[in-house]
């Protein structure tokens, strides 16, 4: 099974899936590590990504998550997937799972912030709440909660 775990940046996508895949003993991945370096520059000057820049970067994460399902891997992967063509395109079957970390506007933007050394800062965040499409498929959780609740509330309404 590959869980992707979705939402904008500072939703705590990387946070949750790497908890989530430690207390499953699963693998974690992270959809950042498959951008270029031309889209990493890109956001770290403030410029949001367009679909053309979007492309590339989504066929390499599809090109992972079907070589994860033919080997039968359990993977966790934290990924954007903002808008449900990008979702369709890596749901390859019914083994691929979207966990939805649902926020607002003004608790995200309080804890990228917050956060250090990253290259998607602040100012990118309204372009992310532009172009999200919220999943209606998808195990919908408030990131509000304790990551631990979070965890917990994912591994119930998957059955894990």
């Amino acid at each position: 099974m590959i869980i992707l775990v979705m939402g904008v940046s500072g939703a705590g996508k990387s946070t949750i899936a790497q908890l989530l895949a430690d207390s499953l003993h699963w693998e974690f991945q992270d959809a950042d590590d498959f951008h270029s370096p031309e889209n990493i520059e890109k956001m770290r000057q403030g410029i949001p990504l367009d679909d053309t820049d979007r492309i590339p970067w989504l066929q390499e994460i599809r090109n992972a998550i079907a070589q994860w399902l033919q080997e039968n891997k359990n993977v966790v992967l934290a990924c954007s997937a903002l808008k449900a063509s990008y979702r369709h395109f890596l749901v390859l079957d019914n083994r691929v799972k979207i966990v939805y970390l649902q926020g607002s506007f003004d608790i995200i933007q309080k804890r990228l912030k917050e956060r250090q050394n990253h290259f998607m800062t602040e100012k990118l965040l309204k372009s992310q709440f532009d172009a999200l499409e919220e999943p209606d498929d998808a195990v919908c959780v408030d990131v509000s909660q304790p990551s631990t609740d979070i965890v917990q509330t994912i591994k119930t309404a998957l059955e894990l």
